[in-house]
Parts: structure tokens; sequence; C-alpha cells
């Protein structure tokens, strides 16, 4: 299914469609604020599985990333001290994936690892989203290669060439084509492991 949401207004009725889709176990292609996303929910194991099958991500040793709607959220499902606090709030929501340590709330298949990426993106359409559904879900980049091509950013080639394997194909607009910074936290100092699409304020 090709669902259409206006990113300036999302409308609540094809949030909740969304949303019922996640809570029935099923897979989401979504825009964020840079790639578009695929995910599900995060506490629906076996879709999660179905996403990493995808992906080609053994899920066993991945690093899994969640998007989460606040920072009230983040710090329920990651380990946040004041520092950390105050570097996310200066920087989300926004282009970015944080590498932290994981909290005992996690669902059981993300406990096997120490860390999470957290992605807060600046896209009212996902936000919406997980606001609605009540938890993060995971993410994963639509993206299979180094260099993202027109498919990979037009929601509706997206919907002709994922529509069987996601059982919904957010249509926000056109993605863009370069990803998030990625920016690991569990050291004493942050530390840039891939510089993205937006420059972190220390």
């Amino acid at each position: 299914m090709l669902l259409k949401i206006y990113p300036e207004n999302p409308n609540p009725k094809a949030v909740d469609k969304a949303v019922e889709v996640l809570r029935n176990g099923g897979i989401l292609i979504y825009p964020t604020d840079t790639v578009y996303g695929i995910g599900c929910d995060m506490f629906q194991a076996k879709t999660v599985e179905r996403v990493c099958q995808f992906k080609g991500i053994d899920p066993r040793k991945a690093t899994f990333s969640i998007i989460c709607y606040d920072l009230s959220q983040i710090s329920a499902y990651a380990k946040v001290d004041n520092s950390i606090f105050k570097l996310l709030k200066r920087n989300l929501p926004g282009a970015f994936t944080f590498i932290l340590n994981g909290s005992n709330n996690l669902p059981k298949l993300f406990k096997g690892r120490k860390t999470i990426g957290i992605r807060m993106p600046d896209n009212s359409i996902i936000r919406a989203i997980v606001d609605a559904l009540g938890h993060p879900i995971y993410t994963t980049s639509i993206k299979e290669a180094n260099e993202v091509t027109e498919y990979e950013t037009d929601p509706e080639l997206l919907h002709l060439r994922y529509g069987d394997l996601a059982e919904m194909v957010i249509d926000g607009g056109f993605g863009d084509n370069t990803a998030s910074t990625v920016v690991d936290c569990t050291d004493v100092e942050p530390q840039i492991i891939r510089q993205g699409k937006q420059e972190l304020k220390l």
C-alpha cells in the first residue's frame, strides 16, 4: 500500500493507518530527514528479523538503531547522562545517529549488544507515527549501496520495487540522498564515526 502523508500537517487518520500496520507486525518504508528508511515495531522480533534479512544483516551481530519521538523516549531506552542529554538537545531533531549505551528497557532481541543507535529525525511524519505508536521503531536505511539511486528517493518507485516486501510505503515527498552523521557517545568524548548530512554542534 502506498499512503500519501503531507509533512506540513500529518493527517491523524493516515498516521493511525501506519501505526496499525506496525502493530500488526508489518514493515513500513517512510521518509526521514535523510534517505528513506525501512523499519517496524521494535517489539515485533519476527518482523525485525525480516527487515534484517532484506538488508543482509545478522540480527545477532548487528548494531540496531531505533527512531524515538523525543528526548524522554531516548532516555527510556538508552543511558543518557547530563553531558549527553545536552548534546542531544543541541542537535535533535536532526540528521544524526547517536550511538549510546542501551538500557534494560530494550526488547529481548536487542539485548545481546551493549549499544543502540538513536535517531530522532527532523521529519514530522515519522515522528508522528512513533508518537502515536507509543514507543520507538527499529530502523535502517533503504539504500542498498554507497550511492543512492533515484528509486531510493522517489516513494512511488520505492513502492514499485519494494511493495511485496513492505506492507506500507509512506509517500512524504522526495527523500534526500545523504545519510545521517553517526556520532559515538559511548566514550568520554563524542566521536564522529561518519560525517553525513549535518554538522555536530558540540
